[in-house]
């Protein structure tokens, strides 16, 4: 199962925007010297070492060359070269089960940042305190390190930032002279018009029912007021029977019930909507633009970036839905027998330079202030950062992936709805309790 990149603790990488639940601005430390921004270590000192780093999903064009310039330069800085291995997204979870449990596992990793506290919880990842309190590092606003730092300890160093809007086929929006949907009436009518034009095997929205559903379900109840569960003392309390999470509930089973995407896709996840999305066969999805560069590998250059563009989806109640967002970091994993050498890879990948230059290759979002503000006036990414105003995060606990990916507990309700097995209230009732014993086991 796709591991979710999500953060509770991001949102303060809006421009000025407030942290999620804390209600503080982040406060950039002071700019570090060039000198300690730079790797410590020395050519001949890991001189013919090799490490093992593992990036998350498929690899393309714009990442591989960044990985290919970043691992050059660890060559060159510290003289030991880099074995890189992608993980394709279906395979991460094993991969990383497989390697805590005592398989073969890397010395660097990348990790979805909502996953720290699940793999710090399996003594999968070893601390790094130290190294985010001098150098560039220091520059990163410290409460994006809130699902980073367990029990005042360090595990990860944030990579890069990312939130969701809406995809959309730019050149069948002006073919077919559909405006910019600002309601979310209007999307639903976009959608029809697709259908109607381009037949109606085509998702005009498509509805996402695979391992990451909750970005697409989560932003729609939050948009109703809606949330999953929250913490009462030491214990999650479910709140999917509230009538305010039932409403976003029904509008994101409504993309299917009301024939917007097709009931033969309950299980579709985002790599499968983009894989037909590249073909023609998807108007509009939830995503980010990292999807941009697969589309056009996935479409054989058919479908190109200029034909492409995003908006943020509209919530049902009024203005823009809250977007679900998140960040990719950068941890040493625990069974490292080069820990040193691992963290100088770190150092050096979330330096400003490399960490700016891993957010605007693979799309996301970057963790330095100054290069975030920059991107107001962004026509691609402005979309992204006024999404972060009202951006949201699942609930944070190290069981959630088991709830949101693994048991797929909503999405087993909403199966039940769409194939008229039980009402929403039946099936949210259900999904409330197993949600509440996952959460507090």
């Amino acid at each position: 199962m796709k591991i979710v990149k999500i953060a509770g603790i991001t949102a303060a990488l809006a421009l000025g925007v407030a942290a999620c639940g804390g209600g503080e601005t982040a406060e950039p430390a002071p700019a570090a010297s060039a000198a300690e921004s730079a790797p410590a270590a020395s050519g001949p000192k890991f001189a013919g070492q090799t490490l093992t780093m593992w990036r998350l999903g498929d690899s393309n064009p714009p990442a591989q060359a960044y990985m290919d310039d970043l691992n050059a330069e660890f060559q060159k800085v510290t003289g030991a070269t880099v074995k890189l291995e992608w993980i394709p997204w279906p395979q991460v979870n094993d991969k990383f089960t497989a390697a805590a449990a005592g398989g073969a596992g890397p010395d660097v990793t990348e990790i979805g940042n909502d996953q720290v506290p699940l793999w710090v919880s399996q003594e999968a990842l070893s601390p790094i305190t130290a190294l985010t309190s001098a150098g560039d590092q220091a520059q990163i606003p410290k409460n994006l390190f809130g699902l980073e730092t367990i029990d005042g300890e360090v595990y990860a160093v944030p990579w890069g930032a990312g939130t969701r809007a809406v995809l959309y086929r730019k050149d069948w929006f002006d073919e077919l002279k559909i405006e910019v949907p600002k309601t979310w009436d209007e999307v639903v009518a976009a959608a029809k018009k697709i259908q109607e034009e381009k037949g109606k095997d085509v998702d005009g929205f498509a509805f996402n029912g695979g391992s990451d559903a909750n970005h697409l379900l989560g932003a729609m109840a939050w948009s109703e007021g809606g949330d999953y569960a929250v913490k009462e003392g030491d214990k999650w309390v479910g709140k999917l029977t509230d009538p305010t999470f039932k409403a976003g509930f029904e509008t994101y089973t409504g993309l299917v019930t009301s024939g917007l995407s097709g009931k033969s896709r309950l299980t579709q996840n985002t790599v499968d909507i983009r894989t037909r999305f590249a073909n023609d066969k998807v108007g509009m999805y939830l995503t980010a633009s990292w999807d941009i560069p697969g589309i056009e590998t996935d479409s054989k250059g058919k479908v190109k970036a200029d034909q492409l563009a995003f908006f943020p989806l509209p919530a049902k109640t009024g203005g823009e839905a809250p977007a679900f967002f998140g960040g990719n970091d950068i941890a040493v994993w625990g069974t490292t027998k080069n820990a040193e050498l691992a963290q100088e890879y770190i150092k050096l990948a979330t330096s400003k330079q490399w960490a700016d230059r891993y957010a605007k290759d693979g799309g996301l979002l970057p963790v330095y202030p100054d290069t975030l503000a920059s991107l107001a006036s962004d026509p691609v990414q402005a979309p992204f950062a006024a999404a972060f105003a009202k951006a949201r995060s699942f609930p944070a606990d190290p069981n959630w992936t088991e709830a949101g990916e693994t048991k797929a507990v909503l999405q087993n309700a909403a199966r039940s709805v769409i194939e008229g097995k039980a009402s929403a209230d039946e099936a949210l009732a259900t999904a409330n309790k197993e949600l509440e014993d996952i959460l507090n086991q």
